[in-house]
């Protein structure tokens, strides 16, 4: 059965805005997994825009699917990383400006350090995937480093404005799917995934999860929007009925 991954960035991007408390990432794990999520994914920026240690901390202590830590391999987010032990991290490239993920990690161009940080992880107890481009030269690297999974980034086909283009991308995630598979690793895709290209890409049965965040949070902003309204006319009209 495929499976999906919620992440869930995103509620704690809207409650930086206000440096507040609410709304609570371990709420939203809760009704995600209740909802049927197979995983719960979080991406712990270096500059903690959204995302902060205690979150992940939490989420740990209350995620009861699985935990999918994005991260850097920067020393100090590994080091974080190994002390909450999350149930798998997904190493991904990072940049300090970038609005978001960019692209895939460059496996080839950083194999010492991302085999270094596979095998830190893996010790403890940490499955490993690495978030690359649909190459197959960066999958024969990431077999390399010993990760025994990848997620393969879809952007590019995500942001294809032409169905010859949307087809051409398909052609390269296909390919990296397959030649994943081959080398017995397990196969994820995510970035750029909506209601709409999600039914031409599931069509590749290699991939066993795809983990969307941001087009499930602008669809709940908008079907749940209803019922929170209601609520807080709800509670005007008791105050005004016992004031």
């Amino acid at each position: 059965m495929v499976k999906l991954g919620v992440n869930i960035d995103h509620i704690a991007s809207v409650r930086q805005l206000r440096r507040g408390t609410a709304p609570d990432p371990v709420d939203a794990a809760r009704i995600c997994e209740k909802a049927g999520a197979d995983s719960i994914v979080v991406h712990l920026r270096e500059d903690r825009r959204h995302i902060n240690d205690a979150d992940v901390a939490a989420l740990r202590e209350s995620v009861r699917t699985r935990l999918n830590l994005e991260m850097s391999i920067d020393p100090g987010i590994v080091d974080a990383a190994c002390r909450i032990k999350p149930d798998q991290a997904t190493l991904v490239p990072e940049k300090r400006q970038e609005l978001t993920t960019e692209g895939g990690l460059d496996v080839i161009g950083n194999f010492k350090a991302v085999r270094d940080t596979v095998a830190r992880l893996q010790k403890d107890g940490i499955r490993v995937s690495l978030f690359i481009d649909p190459s197959k030269k960066q999958i024969r690297a990431a077999k390399e480093t010993g990760a025994s999974c990848v997620e393969i980034h879809t952007g590019e086909f995500a942001a294809a404005d032409s169905y010859k283009e949307q087809t051409y991308c398909i052609g390269l995630i296909r390919e990296a799917a397959l030649c994943a598979r081959s080398f017995g690793m397990k196969v994820f895709a995510g970035h750029g995934l909506d209601y709409e290209n999600i039914l031409v890409i599931r069509k590749i049965k290699e991939i066993e999860e795809y983990n969307i965040g941001y087009s499930i949070i602008c669809r709940a902003l908008i079907i749940g929007l209803d019922r929170a309204v209601r609520e807080m006319k709800n509670r005007i009209r008791e105050g005004r009925t016992h004031g």
